[in-house]
């Protein structure tokens, strides 16, 4: 799978959440996320510009995670990974980069750092619990 940037990846995410769509939905559903993101540094916000939206679309057209049709002067966008597939992959990835393939130094990780909270750990649990049912 081709790499998709941090921007690029922000533009297919708005693009997950509302498909098909042309720029201009892109742009607005992104700037509206932008500023719902309740950041107290108002600096962060980042405004979408329309030029950098639609290059960050020509570059996702030409690595094939989405696809587009003309409509009248409009180009009408769609994904073609699905999210799932997508964030199986990087977190493959991301485990075999950083991990050796080993998710138990991972999870550790943020048990140590405190990170996960009694949702994350009954979550763990249950996943545990339903991998040894079906992995006997």
């Amino acid at each position: 799978m081709t790499e998709i940037s941090n921007a690029e990846f922000e533009v297919l995410a708005a693009l997950w959440q509302n498909h098909p769509a042309s720029a201009n939905d892109i742009i607005a559903k992104l700037n509206d996320s932008a500023n719902d993101s309740g950041s107290v540094d108002k600096n962060q916000d980042k405004q979408w510009h329309e030029k950098t939206v639609k290059t960050l679309l020509n570059r996702l057209v030409k690595k094939q995670a989405i696809s587009f049709e003309k409509q009248q002067r409009h180009y009408i966008y769609s994904p073609l990974l699905e999210r799932e597939t997508y964030t199986q992959n990087e977190s493959k990835s991301l485990i075999e980069r950083m991990f050796s393939g080993k998710l138990a130094p991972l999870v550790a990780g943020f048990a140590k750092q405190n990170e996960l909270n009694k949702d994350d750990i009954s979550a763990l649990k249950s996943l545990i619990s339903d991998w040894e049912k079906n992995n006997d």
